[in-house]
């Protein structure tokens, strides 16, 4: 009797006989998908090709949990833009809503110019990012745009302090050539400007709007007076006043005894504006109509400077104080109010300037 021979199993087949599994198509799908088309249908791939995977012994399991798990943070994150997206356009829709009868044309800020008039919705000079209504300015309107500039400078950036520096700095330049007898104006008008909003800035949106606003009151006509409407010898006189103003509201933010170099250099800039009054002031003292003004104003505007001068050199807190107040006193606003009568300008004192010297700062106000 034979023994029959113990059973033989076949060896295994030779993987690089046969080849190796082939890649599931879904798995390189999801990946592909997920990352630059529809990442929801990225999600389904890489399902799929997991299941297949396990069922035909295919290649790409990596790859596709790989797809899945991008396809799931990109379907994520565009969820999330897509929300914000909605909520930003369903506010704006809910912002207009409540004032469908602002008058004016909706304007875009980026078409706005020098000369336009326009309102606002609820008459809020003070939103970062108002919805512009433009009007012609013989209608009631809140607000007239004095100069509308682009912000090309790298470092002007939305909110920060070198833009509301330099936005402030140009506007009130912008104001006072538009509207040069700054007397002229109303108690009510005040200076206003738009700057780009940081959402906005990103997309390229520049545009820096510079504003006399009149919300406080009901208000009709334009308050242009630029140099295209005065005499050239009110002209003159008026830029020099200006520029004298603006050098005196532009003390330091410091307190004088943090800061003493800069209020000193500040005192020998408004020596510097005083002195081009001064040149204007004694041209003016040969006209006969301008004569008996200009004289007493130019007496008043070098005494100033004598003590401007003086601030500019101390070297005590309590020094330049002295001299910041006897400045300030010499200038006496009847002797201005007269000056600007005989230049037929407006005589009406405005409240800032009623209240204090010329030049006292916040110091006169303590």
């Amino acid at each position: 009797m034979t023994t029959p021979p113990p059973p033989h199993w076949p060896p295994p087949p030779d993987r690089q006989a046969y080849g190796e599994p082939p890649l599931n198509g879904f798995a390189l799908a999801s990946l592909l998908v997920g990352l630059v088309c529809m990442p929801p249908l990225g999600i389904v791939f890489g399902i799929v090709a997991l299941v297949q995977i396990a069922r035909k012994g295919e290649r790409g399991r990596p790859l596709a949990i790989a797809g899945l798990a991008v396809s799931l943070v990109t379907s994520l994150l565009l969820v999330l833009a897509v929300d914000r997206a909605a909520g930003s356009l369903f506010d704006r829709l809910d912002a207009l809503s409540p004032y469908e009868s602002v008058a004016g044309e909706l304007t875009d800020i980026e078409d706005m110019r020098a000369g336009d008039c326009f309102n606002v919705p609820g008459g809020d000079l003070l939103d970062e990012d108002p919805l512009l209504y433009r009007i012609a300015c013989t209608e009631v309107h809140e607000g007239e745009v004095t100069a509308s500039t682009r912000l090309d400078r790298a470092g002007a950036l939305p909110g920060g302090e070198e833009l509301k520096k330099a936005a402030t700095d140009a506007c009130w330049r912008a104001q006072d050539a538009y509207a040069m007898d700054t007397w002229a104006l109303p108690g009510y008008a005040e200076m206003f400007w738009f700057a780009p909003a940081r959402d906005s800035w990103g997309g390229g949106a520049r545009r820096l709007l510079c504003v006399i606003g009149t919300a406080e009151r009901e208000h009709r006509g334009s308050l242009r007076r630029d140099a295209g409407m005065l005499k050239p010898e009110q002209v003159a006189f008026l830029r020099a006043m200006n520029e004298v103003d603006l050098a005196l509201g532009q003390w330091p933010e410091e307190e004088l005894d943090e800061a003493l170099p800069a209020y000193r250099e500040w005192a020998r800039a408004v020596d510097r504006a005083l002195d081009a009054e001064v040149r204007v002031l004694q041209e003016a003292a040969d006209r006969p109509e301008l004569a008996g003004p200009a004289r007493a104003q130019l007496d008043e505007v070098e005494a100033a400077r004598r003590d401007w001068q003086k601030a500019g050199e101390a070297v005590r807190p309590a020094d330049f104080q002295d001299a910041w107040d006897r400045a300030a006193a010499a200038l006496r606003v009847d002797t201005e109010k007269a000056l600007r009568g005989a230049y037929g300008l407006a005589t009406t004192v405005p409240e800032w300037l009623a209240d204090q010297p010329r030049g006292a700062g916040p110091a006169a106000e303590a």
